[in-house]
């Protein structure tokens, strides 16, 4: 492998300090989603899941390509990452990833996108992809359960954390359509994140958002609990289902 020369860019890791959180509260992704992106390949050679956090996009990618490098800024996230064979995950920058040359078939970034100085990461997918290969970037919104459930996690989204997320944050409130990709567009699927979870479970992915941590920071205190009798109220003991409306670019390079 040959490094990619020049400056790496700064890593900003809002994740890192609850690695574990967020390994066990993070929802999955449709195994649709996958399917349709190895389709798209010309080859499953190998495949990079870019900013990999937990690991499960690079797990799903395994059924489909004969090796995975999934990579992280985060030594914490990739500590924290699923095992798994034809998965191998090393520490890297999303624009310094140290693959080499028109190696991969498709490059992957989940939730992770607007974190990248895009212009250097784009560059680095076009040097790693060999011809002809995919680029796939996707970001999900806000989870929905019901009306009522609905609006107290909204309380704490536009309320008591206002002005504790960090601005890229915009970027996902868009679906990342304010983002010029490179190469040929392909129209994507419509597709969603679903699971049934309990009301602890949802707790515990709330306390894994980023805006939560700063709020944390700043005032020495957990947000969620401040809303965490009424969602248990609203919630009932029962298991709900939970959606996340995903939004997905894809380019040929």
């Amino acid at each position: 492998m040959q490094p990619v020369a020049g400056p790496v860019t700064a890593f900003k890791d809002h994740f890192s300090a609850r690695a574990d959180l967020y390994a066990r509260y993070r929802p999955s992704y449709p195994d649709a989603m996958f399917d349709d992106l190895a389709g798209r390949c010309a080859r499953r050679h190998r495949a990079w899941d870019c900013a990999t956090g937990n690991g499960q996009a690079a797990v799903a990618l395994a059924r489909y390509f004969e090796h995975v490098v999934a990579t992280d800024a985060s030594a914490r996230q990739i500590a924290a990452a699923i095992r798994t064979q034809r998965v191998e995950y090393r520490v890297a920058h999303a624009e310094n990833s140290g693959l080499d040359a028109h190696s991969v078939d498709l490059v992957s970034v989940g939730q992770a996108l607007h974190w990248f100085d895009r212009q250097k990461f784009f560059r680095e997918a076009q040097r790693v992809l060999a011809p002809a290969g995919v680029l796939a970037a996707w970001c999900y919104e806000l989870c929905r359960v019901d009306p009522p459930c609905d609006a107290i996690v909204d309380e704490l989204y536009t309320g008591l954390l206002d002005g504790m997320w960090p601005p890229e944050r915009v970027h996902i409130e868009r679906g990342y359509a304010d983002i010029a990709f490179p190469g040929v567009e392909i129209a994507a699927p419509d597709l969603a994140m679903e699971t049934d979870w309990s009301v602890d479970d949802m707790l515990g992915y709330l306390r894994t958002w980023s805006a939560c941590r700063r709020f944390e920071a700043v005032h020495a205190e957990d947000p969620v609990t401040a809303i965490e009798p009424a969602l248990r109220a609203a919630w009932g003991g029962v298991r709900r289902h939970v959606r996340w409306p995903l939004r997905i670019r894809i380019s040929r390079l």
